[in-house]
């Protein structure tokens, strides 16, 4: 669908020249809910805007359902970017037109005849739960709605595509998750294949299906969100992750643990079947070994089970051993390092 290929964009800053972005390539599948993370200054707005050729690469090719759209004509470049809606942190809403007059912006740019702009404009109030705003303007919005209303206009000239540009980052907790399964409707209802930035792993958890983690113009990892989340690779990734998810206890827990005369600790990481199997009550009822749960949480990906628990065995040292040799081949088990120790 979408497809970066070695793609880098550098920019003049005085007599030096700044890589936004680096050698990056990423392949956006259709009907994906594709997340791009990173710190400020990580280089996900210029990725963002190289997709419907806003910037141009410095190296490197975009391709979009097999075309380099590098290398589109002015016209078809003008029709390639209608095929692609946008959605914005701040809205970008007009305050002089009423909320149908914001929707309708659009079809009027691309001639569509009055009568099918009030079909279309009623059809997406609907589909965002706006029909008794039509009337009103920005100013008499609240921000979850003004969103609710820049996704009605992105949708509009019915596209393909949607980009995302930090949709949430201005919106409270309640309010995105609303709008969140909006984008996840968007995608299931509707087929539209969205791209989206943050830099809330939070966003990435509850709705998308993949994931590429930037870091100083470059894409240090990416996979599907269930593989990341599970066993991220990269510092930056782990941090991102640490963000959404505490699967360890605090360093001061640790230490008191230590220091009250607490056992070894262990991590177990439990994914898709094996988080709702009683693996661990059954191999350690098989040696007659007693556990203690520390810390824990279940969380679901993906439509998928991840667990995640800190654990002490209590009971005879060679049993344990045991008990532990016999986990390795089923789930992910781990000594708990404390950096202070």
């Amino acid at each position: 669908m979408i497809e970066f290929r070695n793609v880098t964009k550098t920019f003049k800053v005085g007599k030096n020249e700044v890589a936004a972005v680096k050698n990056v390539s990423l392949q956006i599948d259709k009907g994906d809910i594709y997340g791009i993370i990173g710190f400020s200054g990580a280089g996900k707005s210029t990725l963002l805007r190289l997709v419907n050729m806003l910037e141009r690469p410095t190296n490197g090719t975009v391709h979009i359902q097999g075309t380099d759209v590098g290398k589109l004509p002015a016209k078809k470049l003008r029709t390639q970017r209608q095929n692609i809606g946008m959605i914005f942190q701040n809205f970008n809403l007009f305050q002089s037109r009423t909320v149908a007059g914001n929707i309708a912006y659009p079809l009027k740019l691309a001639g569509i005849s009055k009568a099918k702009i009030q079909s279309r404009v009623n059809e997406l109030l609907q589909f965002v739960g706006l029909e008794d705003k039509a009337k009103h303007y920005p100013e008499q919005l609240s921000g979850g709605q003004k969103q609710r209303v820049g996704i009605a206009r992105a949708l509009a000239s019915s596209p393909d595509i949607l980009i995302c540009d930090e949709a949430t980052s201005a919106l409270d907790p309640n309010t995105t998750a609303d709008i969140l399964r909006l984008l996840k409707k968007v995608n299931s209802d509707l087929g539209i294949t969205i791209l989206l930035i943050t830099h809330e792993m939070g966003v990435i958890q509850s709705i998308c299906n993949k994931v590429a983690i930037m870091e100083n113009g470059e894409v240090i990892e990416k996979g599907r969100v269930f593989d990341t989340f599970t066993d991220p690779q990269h510092e930056t990734t782990q941090r991102f992750i640490q963000s959404v998810q505490q699967d360890l206890p605090s360093e001061q827990v640790l230490k008191e643990w230590t220091e009250s005369g607490g056992g070894t600790l262990y991590r177990i990481l439990f994914k898709g079947d094996s988080a709702i199997d009683p693996i661990l009550s059954t191999t350690a009822r098989k040696y007659d070994i007693d556990f203690n749960i520390v810390y824990g949480s279940v969380r679901e990906l993906e439509e998928r089970l991840f667990g995640n628990l800190i654990i002490s065995f209590i009971g005879d040292s060679d049993k344990t051993n045991q008990v532990i040799q016999e986990l390795e081949k089923i789930v992910d088990i781990k000594e708990v390092y404390a950096s202070w120790q």
